[in-house]
């Protein structure tokens, strides 16, 4: 089983299947919106080519309020497990931003400054940025929180999907994708699998109602 998930399967906006009006981003797919600026919680604005480091770039579509992100009862969530993210990819030259694309709860947790609170109280490193009615989450085709899109130094997609095997307990994770796929991409080496099953909250966009 690649996630367990029994504590919080019940939850609402889980999104398994891709949405029919998103791309879905090829492994080798160019960066998409590469230039789009957008407001990083320290209050500058910033592009994902700007973000990039010397081996690539980590983006993690994120927010501050679906429980496989912040956790509940019973689950960890993966949110604890972004400063060690972070790092690990800071130390391999990879820049990180997380993209809070919940633009339908602005009001309701996902607002700039609630952003802005978040990553100070969890510590978290790289940029965190506002994606603005959604675009880039639509350019990418990101569908959940968390989705994760690692792009290697020619900025072309080299992994997709999931962080880890297990988003309830951080301490039984038996397969850390992200980290093998940063670690193979850096090394040169065949990354293996290049894609995971993203599993999360559906991205509360505003354009389009997507029913589950």
């Amino acid at each position: 089983m690649l996630l367990k998930l029994a504590s919080i399967a019940a939850i609402g906006g889980l999104s398994f299947m891709p949405h029919d009006p998103l791309p879905d981003l090829a492994i080798g797919s160019a960066l998409p919106a590469a230039d789009v600026k957008m407001k990083d919680v320290s209050g500058k604005e910033i592009s994902l080519k700007e973000a990039q480091g010397n081996s690539g770039l980590l983006v993690i579509f994120s927010c501050n309020t679906c429980p496989f992100v912040v956790g509940s009862e019973g689950s960890d969530g993966w949110e604890g497990r972004y400063p060690e993210i972070a790092a690990f990819s800071q130390r391999h030259g990879v820049g990180v931003v997380f993209v809070n694309s919940n633009e339908a709860k602005r009001d309701a947790g996902d607002s700039f400054a609630d952003m802005q609170a978040r990553y100070k109280d969890k510590k978290y490193s790289g940029s965190y940025v506002l994606d603005a009615g959604n675009k880039v989450a639509d350019a990418f085709g990101a569908r959940t929180t968390p989705h994760v899109f690692l792009f290697d130094k020619d900025q072309k997609l080299a992994y997709k999907g999931a962080i880890d095997d297990n988003v309830g307990k951080a301490g039984e994770v038996k397969e850390k994708y992200l980290e093998k796929a940063i670690a193979f991409m850096v090394e040169g080496k065949p990354i293996d699998p290049a894609t995971t099953r993203n599993i999360g909250c559906s991205i509360k966009r505003v354009a389009v109602e997507h029913k589950h």
